[in-house]
């Protein structure tokens, strides 16, 4: 009998128990794909920033607005080669539990900006043909099934009134994480039609041509514009986002305490299941040795017999968290890039072939140790 047929009689013994003991692993790396995917959605805008992008905003709050006129003067700052800017628009479509990003605006640099949000040519030039025009991501409009041509009423929140946009174009990402969710419209629809904006934006975006010097434009910037009535706070794009999420608190350390309290009691759990299957077979390894297995060999099989419990487990758990993301963000729009990525995959499979060495190292170690006279004696 080699040691591939005793594994597999041994896997099959108790099989109610490691069933459980395989659900328990399926049970915490499902788990862990969430909270992967959860940590990524949050903090995928720092991970994706652009190192050569720059915030420029309103130094008192980003709810406060900017003047127009401050495009032509940043443009003049030694380093930058592109300004655009956009402004938060608020509506509600249909339910204000559909919520989305909506933001209006530069037509003429927007898109030069982002080369990461990919769009077709001919929809582009639709959008800026129609003041009416929208361009929303390729997760925004399967999640509302919107179609090009489609005519898509919001209600204004900033600005009353029901808004109606054409869809001109729908973009898509070059990564997989990439940020699809988004509504974009024309910021010149937005003045022609409303006398809140009054000259002002949102906030700005600039591009430095050598992202080494992005500290150094950003200091520049903000002592052009202080002691003014608009002073501004401008760091990198990386930057401001890590701000953002402060706002929600530490998402991070949230999933790593909750990660590791499900894995160390999975570790706990694993362990008492093989010290148990084992110390039922001590016999039966007394007699093994006795036919001449070496003590590497049982140390090996004990082992193996962890790691296939814990491999088995991690697989049909990450598998259920993959499966699970496929349905879109559950949230409803606060985690717009919902997406379990194959570096989480592999981490997951990794902690569960860790955690199936520590739990049986215990085990095989007795067992390898364990004299044939000690063996035999017990029943």
């Amino acid at each position: 009998m080699n040691g591939l047929t005793l594994l597999l009689v041994n896997f099959r013994r108790k099989r109610i128990r490691t069933i459980l003991t395989i659900c328990s692993f399926a049970i915490a790396l499902f788990l862990f794909g969430i909270l992967a995917v959860v940590n990524a959605a949050f903090y995928q805008g720092i991970a994706l920033a652009g190192a050569d992008r720059l915030v420029v905003r309103n130094k008192i709050s980003l709810i406060m607005p900017l003047p127009y006129s401050y495009k032509e003067r940043l443009l003049k700052v030694p380093g930058i080669d592109l300004v655009t800017f956009g402004f938060w628009f608020g509506g509600v479509y249909q339910s204000e539990r559909n919520f989305f990003t909506q933001f209006a605006i530069e037509t003429e640099t927007y898109a030069d900006m982002f080369p990461e949000f990919i769009i077709p040519p001919d929809q582009w030039q639709a959008f800026l043909g129609d003041r009416q025009g929208c361009i929303v991501g390729q997760a925004l409009a399967e999640r509302f099934n919107w179609k090009i041509g489609d005519r898509i009423p919001l209600k204004g929140t900033i600005f009353p009134g029901v808004w109606e946009f054409n869809l001109r174009g729908i973009y898509q990402g070059k990564r997989p994480s990439d940020d699809t969710s988004q509504f974009w419209l024309q910021y010149k629809y937005l003045e022609e039609n409303s006398d809140l904006l009054e000259g002002q934006v949102g906030w700005y975006y600039a591009r430095v041509d050598d992202p080494d010097s992005a500290v150094e434009v950003s200091r520049i910037i903000d002592s052009q514009f202080a002691n003014s009535p608009y002073e501004t706070t401008t760091e990198t794009e990386k930057a401001f986002m890590s701000s953002f999420l402060k706002q929600f608190g530490n998402i991070r350390l949230l999933i790593l305490t909750v990660g590791g309290v499900v894995f160390f009691t999975l570790l706990l759990i694993t362990g008492s299941n093989i010290a148990i299957s084992i110390r039922e077979r001590t016999s039966e390894i007394g007699i093994m040795k006795t036919l001449g297995f070496s003590g590497a060999r049982i140390l090996f099989m004990v082992l193996a017999e962890s790691l296939l419990i814990a491999v088995t487990g991690g697989a049909v758990g990450l598998i259920m968290a993959k499966l699970y993301t496929f349905r879109g963000d559950p949230t409803g729009g606060l985690l717009p890039a919902f997406y379990l990525s194959p570096e989480n995959i592999f981490m997951g499979m990794t902690a569960a072939v860790l955690i199936g060495l520590a739990a049986g190292i215990i085990p095989a170690l007795q067992s390898m140790r364990l004299r044939i006279v000690d063996a035999l004696r017990r029943v």
